[in-house]
C-alpha cells in the first residue's frame, strides 16, 4: 500500500482510507492475492459470486479468521433496471452479469455476511461493507460533521449524524472521549436533550407531507415538476429535514461514488442519485445512470443510460450547485448566453441529447467549453419566417365516440354516477355522446367552447391535444390543466408513429404545419410516455397506440391493470339440485370462480346473509362442491395462480414492488393463493430471467397447445392470450404494459428469430374465411423501437390460413374454421405454405383447383371447365387413396 495515491485503489480501499480505517499505521491482507497472514485490515474483494456456497463459506470464514480489526468485502451486486432486468454493478458502475455465478443485492449479501460471520457488517458503499471485530470499531468512523463551522451550524451537523445512526449507538461509541462529551453538552446541553432533538427530526422526516414541503421551500438546488435536486456539494446547505432524509437512505447504502445529483421525489418516497461524470467539463453533461432508493423499504433500483441513442442532457447547472462552488460563475455565465437566444424555452425537448442538438441546430449555435458562438446567417434563416398557426382547424367532426373514450370505457374507468369532462372538446361530440349514455359531462376549448367552465370530473379526456399545440410550454401547461382537473383518471392520446414523407408539410420546431395550416407533433410511443410522466411525474399506463392512462387513484390502476391478467372461467357444472340454497350460494360460486378463493370479510356484499346461514364461508363451500366436481375448483385455483404470477411478474419488471403496493383484492388473493408474497415474487422473477433466454421462448411456443408456428413467428389470437404458459403472457404482457397494444389488434406474433413482438390487425377474422392483414405494429424489445406498418393500400396483403389453430376450442367460430381447414387440407390447398401467403397466391391457388370457399366451405366453382374439374378430382382421389 506504501507509495500508492489513493486515486489509484480499488473503490473499497478508497473508501477505507476516506474514513481514516486503512493507514500506513494499519497491517494491511489483501486476501484474493497475498499469501494469507494474518492482519490489521483484510480485504476481500469481488471474489464471492465465483465460489461454490461451500467454498464460499469456507474462504469468508478463513478471511475472518485473519482479520485483526476490520474485515472489508467488497462484491459486484445484482441490481433490478427498468427495461432490462437485473443487471450488475460494482459501486462504480454497470458489469455484465456471469451467468454461472451467484450475485447476491445489496441487502442480501448484509444478510448473509452476518449470518456467516455473526457480527455487524455496515454498508460502506453499494456492495461494500466493513465489519469489526468486536471492540475494534473507530469512534465515529462515518463521522461527516464538519469542524470549523458557527455554532448553529456545528449543532445542526450532529444532528443530522445523530438522527441517522441513533443517539444511543454514538454515545456509545465516544463514551472514551471527553471532548466529544463536552461538545454535545455546549451544543445541546445533555444526551438527553440531544437525544430529545434528534427524535424530533426524525419525527419531521417521517411525517407525511414534510419532505416534499421542504423540497418546494427549498432556497438550495433546481426545482422541477415532481422533483427538487441538488448537487452533492450542495446537500450540506438544505434543510435539516432534508438532510437527514438523504442521511437515512446513505445509512443503509453507504457512499454513493461518483453521484453528481440528488433528487428527492416530491410525490413519492424516494430519493435517486444521478450520475453526470463529465459535470463540470461539458456545458451539457449526459445523464449516465440513476440510482434508486424507495422508501421504506429501502429497495434499490438502477437505469443505465449508458446504452442509450438518446440520453438525458442537464442544462441550469448554476441551478444545482451554491454560489460558493468553483465553476459557479462559468455556468451562470452559460445560463445567461442561452437565456440571450431563446435556446432554453423549448422545455421538454430539449431535454435529451437529440432534441438538444436539433434546438442548437435551428438556432444557429455552437458550443465551445462553456461559450456560445453563433452562425449569424443560419439564425436570420430560421428567424426569417414564423408561421401563424390555426389550431382549431385540427378539429374533427365525429360521427361517434372517439377511441380513447371507448377505450376508457371498455377498461372500466366509468363507474356508476361517474363524471366526465374533456379538455379541449372540439366540436363537443364526446360531450354529447357520453350525456346519452347517462353520464354528467361537461368540456372547454379555447376555439369552440371557450365561454364554457373548467371544472373537475372523474374522468377527464386530453384526447389529441398536446399534439396540436407548437408552443413548448403552453404544451406542457395544457397537460398540467388537464391533470389538475382529473379526480380519478386522466386519458391522454396524441398523434404517434406517424410516417415523416407526408406530402404537403414542412418542418416546423418539434413536429409539422400541415397544408390546413395546423400544427402537428409526431411522437414515438415511448416518448409520448416518457413526457407525460415527465411532466406529471405519475405512471402513464398505454392502452394503446398513442392512448394513454393517468390514474390519480392507484387502486383502481392496480384493479384495471390486474382485470387484463385474469381469465374468464365458466362456473362448474352442477350435478345435482340445490334449489334450496341456489339463490343464496350464487354469489358466493361466481367469487370462487373469479378469484380462486373464498372471500375476505367485507367482500362480499352477500356475507351477512351467507354467514347467518352457514357461520363461515368454508362450510357454505362445502355445499357447494358436493353438487360440483371438486377437481373444476382445483382447475380454476391453479389457473388463478397462474394469471396472477404474471401480473406480479410484469407489474415488477424492473424492481419489485411493496405489497402494498397492490388493491386490497390482489393482496388477498396473493394471500389465499401463495405461501407468501415473497415466495410469489421468486417464482414470478425467475420466470422473468428466462426471457432473456430466446430459446426457452420458442420452446415454449412450440409446446402450446394453442397456436400457430408458422415462418419465423408463432401466431395467437388476443381471445387465446390467456391460455398460453405464463412465460409467453409475462413476455407480452410487459410489452403491453410498456408500450400498450395496436388498437383492435386481433392476432399477437411472437418473433421466433428476435426478441420482437407484433401486434395484427385482421379486421375481418371471423367473417373471412382467409381475413387479409390491415395494420401492424412490431416492437423491438432490443432498442424499443415501435415500428407501424400499413397494409391497407396494398392490393396483395398477406392473409391467414388455419385459423382455429390461433384460437382456443371455446371460441364461438372454432368448429367452422376447422373444419374448413380440414377441407383444404385435403384438397392439398395447404402443402405449401410459402406458395399460399398473400391474397393473389392463394386466388390463383383455389383457381387452379377449381375450387371456391363461401360460408367457410369448400365447394368446386361452378364456371370451371370441366375437364379442369376432371382432372383435380381424379388427382383429389389418388390423394386421399395415398
Amino acid at each position: 500500500m506504501t507509495g500508492i495515491s489513493p486515486h489509484q485503489l480499488p473503490l473499497p480501499l478508497r473508501l477505507a482510507v476516506g474514513t481514516g480505517i486503512l493507514s500506513g499505521e494499519q497491517e494491511f491482507l489483501d486476501f484474493s492475492q497475498d499469501d494469507p497472514q494474518a492482519a490489521d485490515v483484510v480485504y476481500w474483494g469481488y471474489g464471492l459470486s465465483r465460489l461454490s456456497p461451500v467454498e464460499r463459506q469456507e474462504a469468508l470464514l478463513k478471511a475472518w479468521e485473519l482479520t485483526g480489526k476490520v474485515l472489508i468485502v467488497a462484491e459486484e451486486i445484482s441490481i433490478p433496471s427498468r427495461l432490462r432486468g437485473e443487471i450488475g454493478f460494482n459501486g462504480e458502475e454497470v458489469v455484465p452479469l456471469h451467468p454461472d455465478y451467484q450475485y447476491y443485492q445489496h441487502g442480501e449479501l448484509k444478510s448473509y455476511l452476518e449470518e456467516t460471520l455473526e457480527t455487524v457488517a455496515t454498508p460502506a458503499g453499494l456492495g461494500v461493507y466493513f465489519l469489526w471485530r468486536p471492540g475494534k470499531m473507530p469512534q465515529l468512523w462515518n463521522w461527516r460533521v464538519r469542524e470549523g463551522e458557527s455554532e448553529d451550524k456545528q449543532r445542526s451537523d450532529w444532528l443530522i449524524y445523530l438522527a441517522s445512526e441513533g443517539v444511543t449507538k454514538v454515545r456509545d461509541g465516544v463514551v472514551n472521549l471527553p471532548e466529544i462529551q463536552e461538545q454535545i453538552r455546549v451544543l445541546f446541553g445533555s444526551w438527553e436533550e440531544a437525544e430529545a432533538a434528534a427524535v424530533q427530526l426524525l419525527e419531521r422526516v417521517n411525517q407525511p407531507g414534510d419532505v416534499p414541503s421542504y423540497c418546494l421551500e427549498s432556497g438550495v438546488g433546481k426545482k422541477l415538476p415532481g422533483a427538487l435536486y441538488v448537487h452533492v456539494s450542495a446537500l450540506g446547505e438544505l434543510h435539516p429535514v432534508l438532510r437527514c432524509y438523504e442521511a437515512i437512505a446513505r445509512r443503509h447504502i453507504g457512499q454513493i461514488e461518483g453521484a453528481t445529483l440528488v433528487k428527492f421525489s416530491i410525490d413519492k418516497p424516494k430519493i435517486s442519485y444521478l450520475f453526470y461524470p463529465d459535470f463540470d467539463t461539458e456545458a451539457h453533461p449526459i445523464l449516465r445512470g440513476s440510482l434508486q432508493i424507495d422508501f421504506p423499504e429501502m429497495r434499490i433500483s438502477y437505469i443505465d443510460y449508458d446504452g442509450i441513442d438518446n440520453p438525458p442532457v442537464l442544462h441550469r447547472k448554476d441551478a444545482f450547485v451554491t454560489p460558493d462552488y468553483p465553476l459557479y460563475q462559468l455556468f451562470v455565465n452559460l445560463t445567461e448566453q442561452e437565456e440571450k437566444l431563446g435556446l432554453l424555452k423549448k422545455g421538454r425537448d430539449i431535454g435529451t441529447r437529440h432534441g438538444w442538438e436539433r434546438c442548437l441546430a435551428n438556432f444557429g449555435v455552437e458550443i465551445e467549453g462553456h461559450d456560445l458562438r453563433v452562425n449569424a446567417a443560419s439564425l436570420a434563416q430560421q428567424q426569417h419566417h414564423v408561421p401563424q398557426i390555426e389550431r382549431h382547424k385540427a378539429a374533427i367532426l365525429r360521427r361517434e365516440i372517439s377511441r380513447p373514450v371507448r377505450l376508457a370505457l371498455e377498461a372500466g374507468l366509468f363507474g356508476e354516477n361517474h363524471t366526465f369532462f374533456d379538455y379541449g372538446c372540439g366540436f363537443g361530440g364526446d360531450v354529447e355522446r357520453m350525456q346519452a349514455r347517462g353520464y354528467e359531462s361537461a368540456g372547454w376549448d379555447p376555439y369552440y367552447h371557450q365561454d364554457e367552465s373548467l371544472v373537475e370530473a372523474d374522468v377527464v379526456n386530453l384526447g389529441y391535444v398536446i399534439n396540436v399545440i407548437e408552443d413548448l410550454e403552453e404544451r406542457r401547461e395544457a397537460l398540467l390543466a388537464a391533470w389538475q382537473l382529473a379526480k380519478k383518471v386522466l386519458i391522454v392520446a396524441a398523434m404517434v408513429l406517424i410516417d415523416d414523407k407526408i406530402n404537403g408539410v414542412v418542418a416546423y420546431g418539434d413536429g409539422v404545419i400541415t397544408r390546413r395550416n395546423t400544427f402537428q407533433k409526431y411522437y414515438s410511443q415511448e416518448e409520448l410516455k416518457s413526457y407525460i410522466e415527465g411532466v406529471l411525474n405519475v405512471e402513464a399506463i398505454p392502452a394503446a397506440l398513442g392512448i394513454y392512462f393517468v390514474f390519480r387513484d392507484q387502486r383502481l390502476a392496480q384493479i384495471v391493470q390486474a382485470a387484463k391478467f385474469r381469465t374468464k372461467t365458466p362456473l362448474p357444472r352442477v350435478f345435482k339440485s340445490f334449489e334450496d340454497y341456489r339463490e343464496l350460494l350464487q354469489s358466493l360460486m361466481e367469487f370462487a370462480c373469479d378469484r380462486g378463493r373464498l372471500p375476505a370479510p367485507g367482500e362480499l356484499p352477500e356475507e351477512r346473509a351467507i354467514l347467518s346461514e352457514f357461520k363461515t364461508y368454508r362450510r357454505a363451500f362445502q355445499v357447494i362442491t358436493k353438487i360440483t366436481h371438486p377437481e373444476e375448483w382445483e382447475a380454476i385455483r391453479q389457473k388463478r395462480r397462474r394469471d396472477l404470477i404474471t401480473y406480479i411478474a410484469v407489474s415488477n419488471f424492473g424492481r419489485r414492488h411493496s405489497l402494498s403496493y397492490y388493491s386490497p383484492e390482489v393482496r388477498n388473493d396473493i394471500k389465499f393463493l401463495f405461501p407468501s408474497y415473497k415466495k410469489a415474487c421468486e417464482i414470478a422473477e425467475s420466470l422473468i430471467f428466462v426471457l432473456t433466454d430466446l430459446s426457452e421462448i420458442v420452446n415454449c411456443c412450440r409446446e402450446s397447445p394453442v397456436g400457430l408456428m408458422m415462418g419465423k413467428g408463432f401466431y395467437i389470437h388476443i381471445s387465446a392470450l390467456n391460455a398460453l404458459a405464463p412465460l409467453l403472457r409475462i413476455y407480452e404482457g410487459i410489452v403491453s404494459r410498456t408500450f400498450g397494444r395496436l388498437d383492435e389488434a386481433t392476432v399477437i406474433k411472437f418473433h421466433t428469430k428476435s426478441h420482437k413482438i407484433s401486434y395484427l390487425y385482421y379486421p375481418n377474422f371471423d367473417i373471412s374465411p382467409h381475413p387479409a392483414l390491415y395494420s401492424g405494429m412490431k416492437i423491438d424489445l432490443r432498442d424499443l423501437r415501435v415500428t407501424y406498418y400499413d397494409y391497407e393500400p396494398q392490393r396483395d396483403p398477406p392473409i391467414l390460413h388455419s385459423k382455429e389453430r390461433l384460437v382456443t376450442t371455446e371460441y364461438p367460430h372454432y368448429e367452422k374454421f376447422a373444419k374448413l381447414t380440414r377441407q383444404e387440407q385435403a384438397w392439398g390447398l395447404l402443402d405449401d405454405p410459402e406458395a399460399i401467403i398473400t391474397r393473389k397466391a392463394f386466388g390463383k391457388m383455389l383457381e387452379a383447383n377449381c375450387a371456391e370457399i363461401r360460408n367457410h366451405c369448400l365447394s368446386w366453382r361452378k364456371d370451371a371447365d370441366p375437364e379442369q374439374v376432371k382432372l383435380v378430382k381424379a388427382a383429389l382421389e389418388e390423394r386421399l387413396r395415398g
